[in-house]
């Protein structure tokens, strides 16, 4: 009960995720060309992997895993990276997700993210369910001050589903649809 009130108030309080409106016209890079990365690149140690599930025609990537903050860790992500810019027009991203019922984060990485910590972040929640949000780039929030206040469609040059900054079991199945 705890936990539905919890997420009923962040949905209220949180970024504004519509589910309305139209797509762009965009692809999202090939499930197969997303990559896992882990906080042990720096010396974490959590563990995970991300797979692409379900049946031809409506497949999608599954990230699973234990996120540990020890050794100065914390996260877990699959991430796509773009071949060519957003449309200049583009307002956020759609995504389609279900998870078991943690908090998750979608990072963006953009011309001006050159150091390896340096992202933008729009929390996402997750239920048993599949649902589809719409974020909008109004959402993200940057992980530095160095950073500009809003990401620029034109310079998004990645988006990641991240398990991310505190001790967890990561269960998130993840499917980038477009932008609007």
């Amino acid at each position: 009960m705890r936990q539905a009130l919890v997420l009923i108030l962040w949905l209220i309080s949180g970024p504004a995720m519509t589910q309305e409106g139209g797509m762009s016209n965009f692809s999202p890079p090939p499930l197969e060309t997303w990559r896992y990365i882990s906080d042990q690149v720096m010396g974490g140690v959590s563990e995970g992997q991300a797979e692409i599930s379900g049946p031809e025609g409506a497949r999608y990537l599954r990230l699973t895993g234990d996120v540990s903050t020890e050794n100065r860790g914390g996260f877990i992500q699959v991430r796509g990276e773009l071949e060519r810019p957003l449309p200049e027009d583009a307002q956020g991203v759609i995504v389609r997700l279900r998870g078991n019922g943690e908090g998750y984060f979608i990072h963006l990485r953009t011309r001006g993210t050159v150091l390896p910590w340096q992202y933008y972040q729009a929390s996402v929640p997750s239920g048993p369910e599949w649902q589809e949000l719409r974020v909008p780039f109004t959402a993200f929030r940057p992980s530095g001050a160095l950073l500009r206040d809003i990401p620029r469609a034109r310079d998004i040059k990645s988006l990641a589903a991240v398990a991310y900054g505190r001790d967890h079991t990561a269960d998130l199945s993840f499917l980038w649809i477009g932008v609007y």
